[in-house]
């Protein structure tokens, strides 16, 4: 087991590096960084600032260099560097070893700073925003999963009947209408038509400013759109999976051992089916709940909900590249840690997948 873990993590780390790498090359190939930040106020002298500054003015490989050392938790830095690999911008660190005025350190990815929002470190931004996709998230993959789960298992139970067929209508439409179309269908219907009988708007988050202006209180109400929009794909996919599983489980030999000793059909499929056919079912909601922090970008704009993915089409539009090429590197680390968790649990629980 062991072994299969450390061969994870070392994989895992191999494909984080080539994010990273792709990530930087992506954006290094745009025009000069520094006439974007400067937009239409820019001279010689301070656009020769702000390459100084930020490193622009360095080969491209020495910046890559430098990106590396500053997303790594472990890194080199040098006492006074005048470049963007400061200790004071990674706000904790420990120190590991000093050779000279090199220092190796433990510390946090430092993911650099804004160019539009006054410096504001981009971890700070992602601090504030990622909960709320978080949030979105849970609740989507929760709600496509209790449904999705109920709807597959009458599907199963009344196979080829007129149950059968609308419930399989009902997963084919989810899975085939794209998230940005529903969630502006959504909105429009439910926010803006149907309002003053759902009681819902087009747009909001899960905080609300008073009014009053006396702070920001939770708006739970806000979240339904968004978390209905979100799940819809998903749940067609679960309905699914859920329904071909079950089928496969009911007619394995232990089925019919239960069946012949009498037990209640409810217990033999709450006991024995039912748990052996989820196993398909959990690992598609894993890899769409690590989809669901990249894929609510659309959902989350339309519905104003501030969340990363709203933050990401905001930075894009204002080509603010530190907020972008941050918020990528967080989604690819969160789809690669719930892919090494989801490996693991499988190893531990079947030993076949080890070998």
């Amino acid at each position: 087991m062991g072994k299969v873990v450390l061969h994870k993590i070392g994989y895992s780390l191999l494909v984080l590096w080539g994010v990273v790498s792709i990530v930087f090359l992506l954006f290094t190939a745009l025009p000069d960084p520094a006439r974007m930040m400067l937009d239409q106020r820019e001279d010689s002298a301070q656009l020769k600032a702000v390459q100084q500054k930020y490193g622009f003015d360095l080969p491209m490989w020495e910046q890559y260099l430098y990106y590396l050392n500053d997303v790594s938790p472990l890194s080199l830095h040098a006492l006074g560097e005048s470049h963007f690999t400061h200790l004071d911008d990674t706000r904790s660190y420990l120190p590991m070893l000093s050779i000279g005025e090199v220092k190796l350190v433990l510390k946090w990815p430092y993911l650099r700073q804004s160019f539009k929002n006054q410096g504001k470190p981009v971890s700070n931004i992602i601090r504030e925003t990622l909960p709320n996709t978080v949030v979105l998230a849970v609740a989507s993959i929760a709600l496509a999963m209790l449904l999705g789960v109920f709807l597959g298992v009458v599907s199963a139970l009344y196979k080829n009947t007129l149950w059968d067929r609308l419930i399989t209508v009902i997963g084919t439409l989810g899975m085939s209408v794209p998230s940005f179309f529903s969630a502006i269908l959504l909105a429009w219907l439910f926010g803006y038509v149907w309002s003053a009988y759902t009681g819902l708007s087009m747009t909001g988050s899960l905080y609300t400013v008073d009014d009053m202006g006396e702070g920001s209180y939770l708006n739970l109400k806000n979240l339904i759109l968004p978390a209905i929009t979100l799940g819809i794909r998903p749940l067609g996919v679960i309905i699914q999976l859920t329904r071909s599983s079950l089928l496969e489980e009911i007619g394995q030999d232990y089925v019919r051992t239960a069946r012949a000793k009498g037990l209640p059909e409810s217990r033999v499929l709450r006991k024995h089916a039912l748990p052996n056919a989820m196993n398909p079912v959990i690992t598609a909601a894993s890899g769409w709940f690590a989809s669901m922090l990249a894929g609510a970008v659309f959902v989350e704009y339309i519905f104003g909900w501030n969340g990363l993915g709203k933050q990401i089409v905001e930075a894009l539009n204002e080509l603010d590249l530190p907020v972008v090429m941050g918020s990528v590197l967080v989604i690819g680390f969160t789809f690669v840690l719930i892919n090494i968790l989801v490996d693991v649990l499988y190893a531990w629980l079947d030993p076949r997948v080890r070998v």
